[in-house]
Formats: C-alpha cells, structure tokens, sequence
C-alpha cells in the first residue's frame, strides 16, 4: 500500500515531532521533511514534492499563509491543510482563498484531524463544523450583496443554489452542505445538478471558478503589518 507523503511546518519542534508519530504511526501516512517557518516549508516542498502539507498559520520568516500562497502557484496539486491555535475570521478566509484545502485547530482530536486530512486528499474541505458555520455566514453575507448582479448577468439561481454554491466554492462537502442547510444529501445534489445546469458548468471546480469570478468570495483583505 502507497503512503502520502507529508511535510509538517511548525515553528514549534516538539509540535512537529509529536505530529510526526502520529501520523507515521498510520498506515496510509509517512512524514518526509520538516520546516520550521513558511520559506523553508516553501523549499521542502519543491524538494520533496508531497502530497500533503500539514503547515501552521503563524511563523516566523514567512507566515503560513504567505507560504501557501506561493506553493499553490508553484505546485497546485498538493494538498496544504492548515493548522493554528487561533479562530480568527480573517485567517481563515485568507487560508481558503491562499489554496488551504483545510482549517483545523491544534485542539482537534487525533480521529477526527487524521479523518479530516484523509478527507483533504481526497477533495473534501478539512473545516470543523463550527468554522464551517462562520465560513457560512461569511458567504451569506456575500451572497446578499451579490446576488442581484449575479441574476442580471447571468440565469436566475435561486437563493438556496446561491448558498449551495457559496459553500461549494468554499471547499464544502455534500455532507458539510447539508448539515450547515439542515437538509439532505439527495437535496445538495440535486441543487447541485441544477445550478451546473443553468450555469452551463461541468463540475464542482468549474462552480468554484465562478463563483471567485462573480464575487462570492470575499476580495483578499491586506494582513495586519
């Protein structure tokens, strides 16, 4: 059985060390490289190309953000799941708009931080529910103020397509949409199956495109100096 391939970058060693067993005690998982701070997480990753970064927000040199920002550009098809003591709305945004498949805090389960960062290389967006909620929000608030252009310019989308959509756009699963919408699987899809319709979309990358085209993500706000 292959392994993914990680690389751990904390500017906190025993962090690190600590992560590293738990994930190189996992079947599916081998950790390759360690970084202390986001430049050197940058050149770890185009030595090592893994398949999986497990990259704090907050470091010296570079932070996690600026260094997800730049690996995303160099090399798209690596996973980058973020980790950090803090819940802050602007990190989290930047971190999904940087390429982030993931937000997590560092006092997250063991189970459920290894099933999230399964579910990242696999393409589901690695948010806890309660950051999905403000994740939401966030969306809604966008939705509100964009959707009259949106309608003009385009085929009418209902409102709940236009939250389904938002969610979409912000990495969510069927699964996460349905628990944040209180409504079933079957439903997502089918809202889903018709919002790619009207749009004339093929998949879920292609409704996430619009959607940072349009407006439904928030512009990049500049990081406090």
């Amino acid at each position: 059985m292959s392994k993914f391939r990680v690389l751990l970058a904390d500017d906190h060693p025993l962090f690190r060390e600590g992560l590293a067993r738990i994930l190189d005690s996992q079947a599916d998982f081998e950790t390759v490289g360690e970084a202390k701070d986001g430049l050197e997480a940058q050149v770890k990753a185009r030595e090592l190309r893994p398949d999986l970064i497990v990259m704090d927000v907050s470091m010296l040199v570079c932070d996690g953000l600026e260094a997800t920002r730049q690996i995303k550009q160099e090399l798209p098809g690596v996973t980058i799941v973020m980790l950090t003591v803090s819940e802050e709305d602007d990190k989290l945004f930047e971190a999904i708009r940087n390429g982030a498949q993931g937000y997590l805090l560092k006092s997250i389960r063991r189970e459920e931080m290894l099933s999230m960062l399964r579910g990242a290389l696999q393409g589901e967006a690695a948010i806890t529910p309660a950051l999905g909620g403000r994740m939401l929000e966030e969306f809604r608030r966008i939705g509100r103020q964009e959707t009259a252009p949106l309608v003009e310019k385009h085929v009418a989308l209902s409102a709940r397509e236009l939250e389904v959509l938002s969610l979409v756009a912000a990495g969510a699963t069927n699964k996460e949409i349905a628990e944040r919408l209180c409504i079933s699987i079957h439903t997502v899809r089918s809202h889903m199956r018709k919002l790619l319709g009207k749009l004339q979309l093929a998949n879920r990358r292609e409704a996430t495109s619009f959607a940072r085209r349009e407006g439904l993500i928030s512009p990049s706000r500049k990081s406090p100096g």
